[in-house]
């Protein structure tokens, strides 16, 4: 794909998310594109955003899931990009008339770091001490592609079905943690609807994000201190309407709500 269609397509999808609107899959109008193509979209995307005003406060990891995964036909994760307008907080409701188009809900762990870390090469000792806390989160990704058709390229263009996150009520260190049998409950207007573990994320939210590192050090791109990293989900996505309010608990991390009007 040359610079111009890159462009094209980022133009498009930019003015999607401004104009909370649709747009057809690219997977279906452009078959030759590839998971390269879509990641140079997701950048000239965000080249917008940040023109508009924007400021980068971290990362997200998708596709963690083994579910996910096979429904997308991949066995590797995608990241996107975290600005401080998506950032919000649990104590205001989330809006979705005018802000978001097709939002769904995911529980995760957030990780806040302490230091820069610059991959390839990379482990998981390394990204712990790198760590300043872990904290409880709610992802509500959308998606700018019709009806959420998604093939892996489209999600990985569309910054990675980002839409907003609500980080919870506690920072905790996760030295004193085990990440992988953390067990999560999420609830939905007052029924329990969900549970999962840290493992379901890559087997544990650390190996996320220590592939983080090194697939952007590999490109001299390192994740950077004070950023905000959001693991990947441990349960299913789940679609929200106004009206609806969602919590999940995180043994030994604690909780996190948000509510939809």
């Amino acid at each position: 794909m040359n610079p111009s269609e890159i462009q094209a397509h980022a133009d498009e999808l930019y003015s999607a998310l401004r104009q909370s609107r649709c747009v057809a899959p690219l997977s279906t109008r452009v078959p030759s594109i590839t998971i390269d193509d879509a990641y140079y979209i997701s950048r000239a995307l965000l080249e917008r955003r940040l023109a508009d005003g924007e400021h980068v406060i971290g990362k997200k990891i998708g596709v963690t899931s083994k579910a996910v995964q096979n429904m997308l036909g991949v066995h590797q994760p995608d990241f996107g990009y975290l600005s401080d307008r998506m950032l919000a907080t649990s104590d205001q409701p989330i809006a979705i008339a005018g802000n978001l188009i097709q939002p769904r809900a995911e529980g995760e762990i957030a990780f806040i770091l302490k230091r820069d870390v610059l991959g390839p090469g990379v482990g998981n000792a390394e990204m712990l001490a790198a760590t300043e806390c872990v904290m409880p989160c709610f992802e509500i990704v959308d998606s700018r592609i019709a009806d959420w058709k998604i093939k892996i390229q489209d999600t990985v263009a569309d910054n990675a079905s980002c839409g907003l996150f609500v980080l919870g009520d506690r920072a905790v260190d996760p030295r004193h943690l085990d990440l992988s049998t953390l067990g999560m409950v999420v609830e939905k207007n007052g029924e329990v609807i969900s549970t999962g573990a840290g493992a379901a994320a890559l087997g544990s939210p650390l190996n996320c994000v220590t592939w983080l590192a090194n697939t952007l050090g590999r490109f001299g791109i390192p994740l950077k201190a004070g950023e905000v990293i959001l693991s990947g989900s441990l349960v299913p996505l789940e679609p929200v309407l106004a009206g609806d309010t969602l919590n999940l608990s995180i043994g030994g991390l604690g909780g996190c709500s948000v509510r939809f009007v």
